[in-house]
């Protein structure tokens, strides 16, 4: 991962050299899990919505939710159990 950066002044052309650092694979394992967390609360969110929409006909689906819910804990399972770099590089497939 690339962090700060500092300008090489002593070669020519001047140089931009950037700074390294290992990324853990608990920061990877984070973006996952922010993911699957935003799409759980997208469906919840959409199935509130209809409770308070204009029209009376639509409403508020528990089942949608429930499933929803399931597939949400099992993504974090999945991701939960990644413990190395190849193992979260297996989660983006």
């Amino acid at each position: 991962m690339l962090t700060t950066h500092h300008f090489d002044i002593d070669v020519t052309p001047a140089q931009i050299v950037w700074g390294k650092r290992e990324l853990e694979v608990d920061e990877r394992k984070a973006g996952f899990l922010e993911k699957a967390k935003s799409v759980f609360r997208n469906v919840v969110n959409a199935e509130v919505a209809k409770e308070t929409d204009q029209y009376p006909e639509t409403q508020y689906d528990p089942a949608t939710v429930d499933a929803a819910r399931l597939v949400f804990e099992a993504r974090v399972r999945e991701i939960n159990l990644a413990a190395s770099h190849e193992d979260v590089d297996a989660l983006e497939s």
